[in-house]
């Protein structure tokens, strides 16, 4: 996006374990799960990518699943995120020493289903590079880290079996479609959203031709085994 920078704190990959809590609603045909937080956030390199990808073309699948969604900045760090309250600016956060990643965060329509959760998590990691640790294409900066920031035990539940499932698939060489083979996204609790200049939101909505590096990489999750 016009700041690039091999600066700043590596945004390591991370896995949390945690307890599920998930509502179950039953039917007489079948039954589901619903999630108790709907709110969630997304770091995927550059976010004005991100934004298009999720809002438009995930809810091509999934129609009516977005409630709200804005382009932002949060800190992966809880205990940095609760001593930096006032809010960063993009130039600064462009600078790689805020720790702060650009996000999509999201508030998905309620009922929030561990379906509709897990597809939506498996759709992130088809239009960015999960192996290229801090870095997509010409981005580089922990700023533009892959991380899924969760908000309740559930969300971080699946989103660390869907990791894990992709590292099989890159390991089985099902899925060849990144640049290393070691997926570096980190999976850790929500923290504190701060909202992009109105100027940066829909962005590649204002201008179409604008930034992007983000494309589809595979097109079908593949079975797992």
């Amino acid at each position: 996006m016009g700041c690039t920078s091999s600066k700043g704190t590596t945004v390591a990959a991370t896995t949390t374990t945690s307890t599920t809590t998930t509502k179950q609603t039953t039917t007489d045909d079948n039954q589901s799960a619903t999630i108790s937080s709907n709110t969630l956030a997304l770091g995927a390199g550059c976010y004005w990518g991100t934004e298009k990808y999720i809002v438009k073309n995930f809810q091509k699948k999934f129609p009516n699943s977005i409630r709200d969604a804005k382009v932002g900045f949060m800190n992966p760090n809880p205990s940095a995120s609760k001593q930096k309250k006032k809010q960063p600016t993009y130039r600064q956060v462009c600078t790689g020493r805020t720790g702060h990643v650009e996000v999509l965060n999201l508030v998905l329509n309620d009922p929030v289903t561990t379906e509709l959760f897990t597809e939506l998590i498996r759709f992130f990691f088809s239009f960015h590079d999960p192996t290229t640790l801090n870095q997509q294409g010409n981005d580089r900066g922990s700023q533009y880290a892959s991380v899924i920031f969760c908000s309740d035990p559930t969300q971080m539940e699946i989103a660390n079996q869907v990791k894990a499932e992709l590292q099989q698939f890159v390991t089985q060489r099902k899925i060849t479609a990144f640049a290393k083979s070691t997926v570096t996204t980190a999976v850790v609790e929500y923290t504190e959203f701060f909202p992009a200049q109105a100027e940066h939101q829909q962005y590649l909505s204002k201008h179409p031709f604008g930034y992007c590096n983000h494309r589809i990489r595979f097109q079908k999750w593949p079975r797992v085994q």
